[in-house]
């Protein structure tokens, strides 16, 4: 096989069968497709019957379940490495700059919600339904830990950052940074939180572009997540109202 066309002797020919090197438009409607199709599951759990930590323990556990379910949907779309999504290993270097990325984003999320509270005077939490389960006694404080700073972030960045803010960095590192922290704000509501989600996925899109893995966005993601059950252990917060 020469590699040329003889019609075209300067135009390499196509290698036939080779899998695109990274995730595309098609891939982002189906993943988003399959998590908005998981969430409405959501509308069918009976949240009055299983009680206030049950059904926060089924919210913690649905983020992370739906954002894995969307990025199978993506991922089958077209047979391929799972390092086209940047599911890739990495080193305990990285990890440990994720997770100091994964306080500055805490904290600098804390002081624009504070900035926000003070300057619209809106308090209401949609993450309440986290504060009744991390409370609700020793296991479900586990669990709500284990849903929460694991399976979540796993999920949403596998699909977040694995496939949308991927597939969007064809067009430069602005566009597939900002585009994916938008999408990823967007699918967390327009409330309170949806700021905060938008600063702590672009810091998770940076350290997944210059690591070259989703694992360190991954650590950023779970450190933010990790403070909510750890707070209602520490002082043993309730939800807001």
């Amino acid at each position: 096989m020469s590699g040329t066309r003889p019609d075209h002797p300067r135009r390499p020919a196509p290698i036939v069968g080779a899998a695109p090197q990274r995730p595309g438009w098609p891939e982002i409607i189906a993943g988003l497709a399959g998590l908005a199709a998981a969430g409405v599951l959501l509308v069918f759990i009976p949240a009055d019957r299983l009680g206030p930590v049950a059904f926060g323990l089924v919210v913690a556990a649905w983020s992370g379940v739906a954002g894995l379910f969307g990025f199978a949907v993506a991922a089958v779309l077209r047979v391929r490495s799972l390092a086209a999504f940047n599911v890739r290993r990495t080193t305990w270097r990285w990890m440990l700059i994720g997770a100091a990325w994964g306080v500055a984003a805490l904290l600098l999320k804390g002081g624009l919600i504070l900035a926000i509270t003070a300057l619209t005077g809106y308090e209401e939490n949609p993450q309440g339904m986290y504060y009744d389960a991390a409370g609700g006694g020793l296991p479900a404080f586990l669990l709500t830990v284990l849903f929460l700073a694991v399976l979540t972030p796993i999920g949403e960045e596998f699909l977040f950052r694995g496939v949308v803010t991927t597939a969007l960095l064809r067009y430069g590192p602005v566009i597939g940074a900002l585009g994916g922290s938008v999408v990823f704000a967007v699918f967390h509501g327009v409330n309170i939180i949806l700021p905060a989600a938008f600063l702590v996925g672009l810091i998770a899109a940076e350290v997944m572009r210059r690591s070259g893995s989703i694992w360190p966005a991954v650590a950023v993601h779970a450190v933010n997540n990790a403070a909510l059950p750890l707070l209602v252990l520490l002082t043993g917060a309730t939800a807001p109202a």
